[in-house]
């Protein structure tokens, strides 16, 4: 029976000029270049620059994505944004990337998931594609972090970076089976009772500031191996695809601790996981575009393998999607 899929033609990505380190960073707040190191695997980040918004990294990893996908920005028809960190409070970041790309009246909004964003717009998106209501997707999760940080709190400013990745979704006719490509299962969650493991401490409707990232650390850690296992398994049901048969593990790049856990859980070797938390750091919804677009770029990821995606962020939200390239 033919079906229509939502395939990932491209992915492209963004990452601010500025390199940040753990010693710059111990030059600021009471930690060292080991200490964030061995908690988290992390080695630099990078951090937006003045005048800089959340919308100008999306539009520049955007306007990779179309490049290689062989489109311009007049073929989009769709824009979803995952992010915490919008330009503004209204109207939607994705609304500000139309306009600065230069995209027809289309359809465009943000999702808020915080880092399991991506996953979240991965699905939304399949919902317009794969039932012919676009042709031509961008969903990009992007995200300015260090504006959310307390420069104070060395359990949680040395853990984020700012950066955009985007992929190019389109129609993809399949036979509705394993083979074909496209996105073939997912497995969403949020369990709003954990809120306050994870949480911004501040909003229009409340304090009237934008307020900065708090987290219960070691919570958020246990619940993170334990939950984002069972969202992968969930969603590799779905798809009719056994965890065994992925050729490529994209987690949500928040420590490499909590990466290795989730693998070891999942029974995936290391050699099969995609990681650039030493080098980009947290970068919320960005981080699985941003890393994908890191191992399409380096060869590793090709046409037509396999690729298993998973996230957890405040809420808590988590999920994961499986996708054949």
């Amino acid at each position: 029976m033919s079906v229509t899929r939502s395939a990932i033609r491209s992915v492209g990505g963004y990452l601010p000029e500025r390199v940040v380190t753990n010693a710059q960073l111990a030059e600021v707040v009471d930690t060292s270049d080991e200490w964030i190191r061995e908690r988290t695997g992390i080695h630099e980040r990078r951090r937006i620059g003045e005048g800089q918004a959340t919308s100008d990294m999306a539009v520049e990893a955007a306007r990779q994505a179309l490049e290689r996908a062989g489109r311009s920005a007049a073929d989009v028809d769709l824009i979803i944004v995952a992010t915490t960190t919008p330009d503004l409070t209204f109207p939607a970041t994705a609304a500000i990337v139309q306009r600065k790309l230069g995209a027809p009246v289309g359809i465009a909004f943000d999702v808020q998931a915080v880092c399991s964003g991506f996953v979240y717009a991965l699905s939304v998106a399949d919902g317009f594609v794969a039932r012919g209501l676009s042709k031509c997707a961008l969903v990009i999760g992007a995200e300015a972090m260090s504006r959310l940080m307390d420069w104070t709190d060395r359990g949680t400013c040395v853990l984020f970076g700012d950066g955009a990745g985007a992929v190019v979704l389109e129609p993809q006719e399949g036979q509705g089976g394993t083979a074909d490509q496209g996105l073939l299962g997912f497995a969403l969650r949020c369990d709003g009772t954990k809120q306050d493991l994870l949480y911004v401490d501040g909003g229009p409707s409340t304090t009237g500031t934008v307020g900065h990232l708090r987290m219960a650390g070691q919570q958020v850690f246990r619940h993170a191996v334990i939950n984002i296992a069972e969202a992968v398994e969930a969603a590799a049901a779905v798809a009719k695809v056994p965890v065994a048969q992925i050729d490529w593990f994209i987690p949500h790049q928040a420590n490499q601790r909590i990466l290795a856990g989730v693998a070891h859980r999942l029974g995936v070797a290391e050699d099969r996981v995609i990681s650039t938390v030493a080098t980009h750091a947290n970068t919320s919804a960005a981080s699985i575009p941003l890393a994908m677009n890191t191992a399409v770029e380096d060869g590793r990821i090709k046409p037509g393998q396999m690729l298993l995606m998973e996230a957890m962020g405040g809420g808590l939200t988590w999920g994961a999607c499986v996708v054949r390239l």
